[in-house]
């Protein structure tokens, strides 16, 4: 079950969602609509390798927007910051967004129980388009859990993605034994 706008701020006025900042507009139907903050970052080298620290070269979108170029994978992140304490918090892109060609997650478009922080976004393009600090970006769905959450995202000793973070935060693969 998808929360409606009422009860997304019903949750939020309990305390158990948390949008910063929040902008009454930017509530949907069943959405909330969140925008591309002022940093994005690219990888230093062309080829990852997944069990290295691949390192990034972080800047910031120019007042008069950055276009973005095919085949290459853009970090990018929210002006949002979250946390989502009893629900499942899902990212997509926003139609507007498809439509201009770009998406905003390759894979990690779900969140965690007790996520709390910004989104990075995995950004990629079909075509060169410009983009600019504050469009919108994606939109937030919170689901329903079914069930006791036994350990909280924000609390697992071993989550790689706790740190808070205002700029795009790069693959933490290396941190797993495989």
């Amino acid at each position: 079950m998808i929360l409606s706008d009422k009860r997304i701020l019903e949750e939020m006025e309990q305390g158990s969602i948390i949008i910063e900042p929040f902008r009454r507009e930017c509530l949907g139907t069943n959405s909330y609509d969140v925008h591309l903050g002022k940093h994005l970052a690219t990888y230093r080298d062309r080829v990852l390798d997944a069990k290295l620290h691949n390192e990034v070269v972080p800047f910031e979108i120019p007042k008069d927007g950055f276009v973005l170029q095919p085949n290459t994978l853009y970090l990018g992140v929210t002006q949002e910051y979250t946390e989502t304490h009893l629900h499942v918090p899902f990212l997509e892109g926003k139609s507007s967004t498809g439509r201009l060609g770009i998406d905003i997650h390759a894979t990690a478009g779900k969140g965690d129980v007790g996520f709390c922080n910004t989104w990075t976004l995995e950004i990629s393009c079909t075509q060169p388009v410009k983009v600019y600090t504050g469009m919108p970006i994606g939109q937030l769905i919170y689901f329903v859990v079914e069930g006791e959450i036994e350990t909280f995202y924000n609390t697992k000793l071993n989550a790689k993605y706790n740190k808070p973070s205002t700029r795009p935060v790069e693959s933490m693969m290396w941190k797993n034994v495989f």
